[in-house]
C-alpha cells in the first residue's frame, strides 16, 4: 500500500542531509510519495502517513531545529508513524549506539516514537564547519563513515512497515500490522534514552 512520506532533517555539514536523501530514495523505490526536506521547509505534517526525523548529534546534542519540530509538532506525530535518527560518530567510534539527549527522549515517549538510529557520520575538511571540526578534520579521522547499505536497509524495514494496514494500540499510538512476520526495529540504539558521553569522534554532520 502507497503511503505519504515526510523526510525531515537537520543537518550542519551537510552528511544528515545525504542520509535523508538515500532514505527518500529507498522509500520511493517501495512505492511511497516522498517529500524531503530540512526541518524549516516541510509543509503540514497532517497530509503525511508516516514522518522520519533526521539531526545530527554533536556533544549529545540534536540540532536546535530538529528539537523545535518535534516540540511543535507533538501533537500530529502521535498521530502518525514516527522514525528517528541520528548521525555524526566517526573514527574508532563510528559504529557505537549514541543515546538520544534527554530533551528528544522526552518528545520521543510523548509521540510514541521509537528510540533514534544512530548512523555514522562524514567529516572532512571541505565540508567542515567550526574551530574544532576543522581541526578535527586535518587528522585521520577525516572520512566519510556514511554506510550506505545500513541506511538503505532501515529505509526498506521502514517502507515495508508502512506499507501494512495501520493499527492503533491501547495507548494511543498508530503502528503497522506485523502479524506477517515483517518489523522495524530500529538497530543499536538506547531504549531508556540515558545519555552516554560522546567523545570527540562524533562530529555535527
Amino acid at each position: 500500500m502507497t503511503r505519504k512520506v515526510l523526510v525531515v532533517y537537520a543537518t550542519k555539514m551537510g552528511a544528515t542531509a545525504g542520509i535523508a536523501t538515500a532514505i527518500g530514495d529507498e522509500l520511493r523505490n517501495g512505492g511511497h510519495e516522498v517529500e524531503v526536506c530540512e526541518v524549516g521547509g516541510a509543509g503540514p505534517v497532517a497530509k503525511y502517513d508516516a514522518v522520519i526525523i533526521g539531526s545530527a548529534i554533536y556533544l549529545r546534542r540534536w540540532r536546535p531545529e530538529a528539537v523545535d519540530f518535534l516540540r511543535k509538532h507533538v501533537h500530529e506525530l502521535r498521530d502518525r508513524q514516527v522514525w528517528l535518527f541520528h548521525s555524526g560518530p566517526i573514527g574508532p567510534d563510528k559504529d557505537q549506539a549514541q543515546a538520544m539527549p534527554r530533551n528528544v527522549a522526552r518528545l520521543a515517549r510523548k509521540i510514541g516514537a521509537t528510540p533514534a538510529t544512530t548512523f555514522a557520520g562524514r567529516l572532512e575538511q571541505d565540508t567542515a564547519k567550526g574551530f574544532l571540526a576543522k581541526r578535527i578534520a586535518r587528522g585521520n579521522l577525516a572520512e566519510d563513515s556514511r554506510d550506505w547499505v545500513r541506511i538503505a536497509a532501515w529505509a526498506n524495514e521502514i517502507s515495508a512497515a508502512i506499507s501494512g494496514p495501520l493499527q492503533r494500540s491501547s495507548d494511543g499510538f498508530l503502528s503497522a500490522d506485523h502479524s506477517d512476520g515483517a518489523s522495524c526495529v530500529p538497530q543499536q540504539t538506547l531504549a531508556d534514552g540515558t545519555e552516554q558521553q560522546a567523545g570527540n569522534s562524533t562530529t555535527p554532520a
